[in-house]
């Protein structure tokens, strides 16, 4: 079971939230905590549910106003909405970059300097050979 699956009824809801069901209700009314309906129409609460409820006692208990909450859980809501579509965007840009054709890789040089490589090819490597002498102190 994830957060968002319905499964309580609104007593189960109203005493994990710490609440009568006529609060519940109230809250449905007045579109702050809106669960989904059945068949026959009663109300199926989620654990998000549940916690949005927590967070109304909560805002509630510190004096604002349930117009107040409503519109603190609005932004909230349209934050995550847009944090995730942030979050899809910088995937999808990421996968077009790696996938784009003529992309760049960079590779270090001898002397540790930053080369630009077409995606595919390799470095050229110094085929010199250098040879070292210790200093003589004579």
């Amino acid at each position: 079971m994830d957060e968002l699956t319905q499964v309580f009824v609104i007593s189960v809801a109203a005493d994990l939230a710490g609440m009568h069901p006529q609060t519940l209700r109230q809250y449905d009314r007045l579109g702050l905590v809106s669960p989904t309906r059945t068949a026959g129409k009663s109300r199926r609460y989620s654990m998000r549910d549940v916690a949005k409820l927590r967070e109304v006692a909560r805002l509630g208990a510190e004096g604002v106003s349930l117009e107040g909450i409503r519109r603190i859980l609005e932004l909230e809501d349209q934050v995550n909405a847009l944090s995730s579509r942030v979050r899809e965007l910088e995937s999808a840009l990421a996968d077009e970059l790696l996938n784009r054709p003529g992309r760049r890789v960079f590779a270090a040089g001898s002397a540790g300097e930053v080369t630009s490589l077409k995606a595919g090819t390799r470095m050229r490597r110094s085929n010199q050979v250098v040879v070292w002498r210790p200093f003589n102190h004579e």
